[in-house]
Protein backbone atom coordinates (compact mmCIF):
# COMPACT_ATOMS: atom_id res chain seq x y z
CA UNK A 1 0.00 0.00 0.00
CA UNK A 2 1.41 3.38 -1.01
CA UNK A 3 0.62 6.53 0.96
CA UNK A 4 2.11 9.02 -1.48
CA UNK A 5 0.04 10.71 -4.13
CA UNK A 6 0.96 9.97 -7.76
CA UNK A 7 2.20 13.57 -8.10
CA UNK A 8 4.49 13.21 -5.07
CA UNK A 9 5.86 9.93 -6.46
CA UNK A 10 6.46 11.57 -9.85
CA UNK A 11 8.32 14.47 -8.26
CA UNK A 12 10.31 12.12 -6.05
CA UNK A 13 8.97 13.78 -2.91
CA UNK A 14 8.91 11.77 0.23
CA UNK A 15 11.14 10.66 3.01
CA UNK A 16 14.75 11.71 2.61
CA UNK A 17 15.66 8.87 5.02
CA UNK A 18 17.51 11.32 7.27
CA UNK A 19 14.81 12.29 9.75
CA UNK A 20 15.54 9.54 12.26
CA UNK A 21 19.29 10.24 12.13
CA UNK A 22 18.65 13.93 12.81
CA UNK A 23 16.22 13.03 15.63
CA UNK A 24 18.83 10.74 17.24
CA UNK A 25 21.60 13.36 17.00
CA UNK A 26 19.34 15.87 18.70
CA UNK A 27 18.47 13.42 21.49
CA UNK A 28 22.08 12.32 22.02
CA UNK A 29 23.25 15.94 22.31
CA UNK A 30 20.41 16.65 24.75
CA UNK A 31 21.42 13.68 26.91
CA UNK A 32 25.09 14.72 26.81
CA UNK A 33 24.18 18.31 27.66
CA UNK A 34 22.25 17.33 30.79
CA UNK A 35 25.25 16.40 32.98
CA UNK A 36 27.38 19.11 31.35
CA UNK A 37 24.75 21.73 32.20
CA UNK A 38 24.60 20.52 35.80
CA UNK A 39 28.41 20.67 36.02
CA UNK A 40 28.43 24.15 34.48
CA UNK A 41 25.71 25.43 36.85
CA UNK A 42 27.53 24.10 39.91
CA UNK A 43 30.85 25.50 38.67
CA UNK A 44 29.34 28.92 38.01
CA UNK A 45 27.70 28.97 41.42
CA UNK A 46 31.18 28.72 42.97
CA UNK A 47 32.73 31.50 40.87
CA UNK A 48 30.75 34.72 41.54
CA UNK A 49 33.19 36.02 44.13
CA UNK A 50 36.26 34.83 42.23
CA UNK A 51 38.73 37.31 40.81
CA UNK A 52 39.66 37.41 37.12
CA UNK A 53 42.87 35.48 37.76
CA UNK A 54 41.01 32.83 39.77
CA UNK A 55 38.51 32.32 36.92
CA UNK A 56 41.36 32.08 34.39
CA UNK A 57 43.11 29.59 36.67
CA UNK A 58 39.87 27.58 36.98
CA UNK A 59 39.42 27.56 33.19
CA UNK A 60 43.04 26.49 32.73
CA UNK A 61 42.59 23.30 34.73
CA UNK A 62 42.49 20.45 32.18
CA UNK A 63 39.15 18.89 33.13
CA UNK A 64 37.43 22.26 33.40
CA UNK A 65 38.67 23.42 30.00
CA UNK A 66 37.73 20.12 28.33
CA UNK A 67 34.26 20.07 29.92
CA UNK A 68 33.71 23.75 29.14
CA UNK A 69 34.71 23.25 25.50
CA UNK A 70 32.42 20.20 25.25
CA UNK A 71 29.57 22.19 26.81
CA UNK A 72 30.03 25.09 24.40
CA UNK A 73 30.38 22.98 21.25
CA UNK A 74 27.52 20.62 22.11
CA UNK A 75 25.26 23.57 22.94
CA UNK A 76 26.00 25.20 19.59
CA UNK A 77 25.51 21.92 17.70
CA UNK A 78 22.26 21.15 19.56
CA UNK A 79 20.97 24.65 18.83
CA UNK A 80 21.90 24.28 15.15
CA UNK A 81 19.95 21.01 14.94
CA UNK A 82 16.93 22.60 16.59
CA UNK A 83 17.01 25.67 14.37
CA UNK A 84 17.27 23.42 11.32
CA UNK A 85 14.03 21.71 12.36
CA UNK A 86 12.37 25.10 12.83
CA UNK A 87 13.47 26.14 9.33
CA UNK A 88 12.26 22.90 7.80
CA UNK A 89 8.89 23.05 9.55
CA UNK A 90 7.99 26.74 9.44
CA UNK A 91 9.76 28.31 6.45
CA UNK A 92 7.75 27.39 3.37
CA UNK A 93 9.57 29.30 0.65
CA UNK A 94 12.34 27.04 -0.69
CA UNK A 95 14.83 29.85 -1.30
CA UNK A 96 14.33 31.29 2.16
CA UNK A 97 14.57 27.83 3.69
CA UNK A 98 17.91 27.12 2.00
CA UNK A 99 19.25 30.59 2.87
CA UNK A 100 18.08 30.25 6.47
CA UNK A 101 19.60 26.80 6.91
CA UNK A 102 22.86 27.95 5.33
CA UNK A 103 22.86 31.00 7.61
CA UNK A 104 22.25 28.85 10.69
CA UNK A 105 25.14 26.55 9.75
CA UNK A 106 27.51 29.44 9.02
CA UNK A 107 26.66 31.27 12.25
CA UNK A 108 27.00 28.01 14.20
CA UNK A 109 30.39 27.29 12.64
CA UNK A 110 31.55 30.84 13.39
CA UNK A 111 30.38 30.62 17.01
CA UNK A 112 32.08 27.25 17.46
CA UNK A 113 35.37 28.56 16.04
CA UNK A 114 35.25 31.85 17.93
CA UNK A 115 34.38 30.26 21.27
CA UNK A 116 37.02 27.53 20.81
CA UNK A 117 39.63 30.15 19.94
CA UNK A 118 38.64 32.28 22.94
CA UNK A 119 38.80 29.37 25.36
CA UNK A 120 42.12 28.11 24.00
CA UNK A 121 43.55 31.64 24.15
CA UNK A 122 42.47 31.98 27.78
CA UNK A 123 43.87 28.58 28.69
CA UNK A 124 47.18 28.77 26.84
CA UNK A 125 47.99 32.48 26.86
CA UNK A 126 46.34 33.99 29.92
CA UNK A 127 46.56 30.76 31.93
CA UNK A 128 50.34 30.77 31.72
CA UNK A 129 50.65 34.43 32.71
CA UNK A 130 48.36 34.00 35.73
CA UNK A 131 49.45 30.55 36.82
Amino acid sequence: MRYQSPLARARGLGSAKEGSHHWWRQRVTAVALFPLTLWFAVALSQLPAASHSEVVSWMSQPWNSVLLLAFILLTIYHAMLGLQVVMEDYVHHDGMKVAGMLGVRLVSAFLALASSFALLRIVFVLGHTHG
